[in-house]
């Protein structure tokens, strides 16, 4: 990283190691699975065994790698699932140390400390880093981040969302691109690209503990979709200045690094 100028990318996500064995015994548990079907119709379950890693991985801007910047191990023995914690409570009043999603603070917390310099960091992370408690630690440690949005969160005075502001903002334009889709088949979609400053707010149940904070977002939604294929629709929320329609963009391509 010394060797490199500029900003770095810090990529996270979860893998599972699993381990398959003809032995029943469980060796950590990280799932249970829907087999294929029985004859009395009803779907076969078998429990899935192994490890879970949340990794962090630093590249350049161009996608270089740089190395490991974090990694932790766990089972789910722990944490409840999502689904079992919403019958008896709203998840977003249940502090963040009691989730299985404090990895993702860890992780940030670690690959900071490593790297030496927040300033040059980015944190690049899917729906699942979408957590308010990771943008209030990035903002204390002074590192940027750049996610993909879950959540239409509370926006400017608090009576909107995030998603009513972006729907009357008029496009920026609309690039063209290619992906590929899940089968490996190469695709392509015109956006229309949308982008402005806000104040989003913390869930309701937090705003005692966590400021406002003044984020960026980027919205990019395929204009006409083909029939037979889910429509584009990216959303972006963001520390990095987004000012222009070419700002924009190169936060979606950012993004597609990881």
């Amino acid at each position: 990283m010394r060797a490199t100028d500029g900003p770095i990318p810090i990529l996270q996500d979860t893998t599972e190691v699993s381990f398959k064995r003809a032995a029943p015994e469980k060796i950590g548990f990280t799932k249970t699975s829907t087999g294929r079907n029985l004859e009395t119709g009803r779907s076969s379950q078998h429990t899935i065994c192994g490890l879970l890693m949340h990794a962090s991985l630093a590249v350049t801007p161009e996608g270089l790698p740089l190395g490991l910047t974090a990694a932790t191990f766990w089972s789910r023995k722990k944490f409840k699932g999502t689904k079992a914690l919403k019958r008896k409570v709203n998840p977003t009043r249940v502090p963040i140390e009691q989730k299985e999603s404090m990895r993702w603070l860890d992780t940030l917390r670690l690959s900071t400390e490593l790297i030496g310099e927040p300033e040059r960091c980015i944190h690049i992370g899917d729906r699942e880093s979408d957590i308010y408690e990771l943008f209030c630690l990035a903002q204390d440690l002074g590192i940027n981040f750049l996610v993909r949005s879950c959540v239409d969160r509370l926006a400017e005075t608090g009576a909107t969302t995030i998603a009513q502001v972006m729907a009357g903002i008029e496009p920026s334009g609309t690039p063209l691109v290619r992906f590929r889709d899940p089968a490996g088949g190469l695709q392509e979609a015109r956006l229309s690209v949308t982008f402005a400053t806000m104040t989003v707010r913390p869930p309701v149940g937090k705003q005692k503990t966590y400021n406002n904070q003044t984020l960026q977002i980027v919205h990019a939604e395929e204009i006409d979709p083909p029939e037979g294929r889910a429509p584009v629709f990216w959303k972006r929320i963001t520390t990095l200045t987004v000012n222009s329609f070419s700002d924009a963009v190169h936060k979606l391509e950012c993004y597609a690094r990881r």
